[in-house]
């Protein structure tokens, strides 16, 4: 059944942060209020001088924001530029599309952000060395990487174990 949501009935809820230039708003997930089975959206208000979510891209989801009041500074590996009302950006997976948004007006700037569902997500943030995996939503620091055979030299002990039961 076709469900319609109405930007002037949609609600927002504080996303609480510890920082202060992260404080924003968001609206319950509308592709769940929807039964979305491969999409991800709901809408989003970034309140003058906010920044949105970190600086990141994913890697295994496609999104599109489609900004519907307001102005903001996007930033992208290719510099800053402003977008505004009507505007739909598109970043596809990887690090060529790493972004991020900050509200440089005096006025709210509000946004529809869809994503694409892939069962899972790495959401990697190249200023803080992080990473996140959802939807678990477990986050690491890059660099603690290790060999793909670490931990598995006493296979045979392992097995051995197994053989006694």
């Amino acid at each position: 059944m076709p469900k319609i949501f109405r930007q002037e009935e949609i609600e927002y809820n504080e996303l609480q942060s510890n920082l202060k230039p992260y404080e924003w708003y968001s609206s319950p997930r509308l592709s769940e209020l929807g039964k979305s089975k491969d999409l991800f959206f709901n809408m989003r208000k970034l309140d003058p001088n906010k920044y949105s979510y970190p600086y990141h891209f994913h890697r295994n989801a496609e999104e599109v924001l489609l900004i519907l009041e307001g102005s903001a500074t996007l930033r992208t590996k290719e510099g800053l530029e402003i977008v505004k009302k009507g505007d739909i950006l598109f970043f596809e997976m990887g690090d060529t599309s790493t972004h991020q948004l900050y509200n440089h007006t005096a006025e709210p700037c509000i946004y529809f952000d869809l994503r694409t569902n892939n069962d899972f997500d790495v959401a990697e943030f190249p200023d803080t060395n992080k990473m996140i995996i959802g939807p678990l939503m477990d986050i690491f620091e890059r660099g603690s990487q290790v060999d793909y055979f670490k931990g598995d030299e006493n296979v045979d002990q392992i097995w051995g174990k197994l053989n006694e039961k």
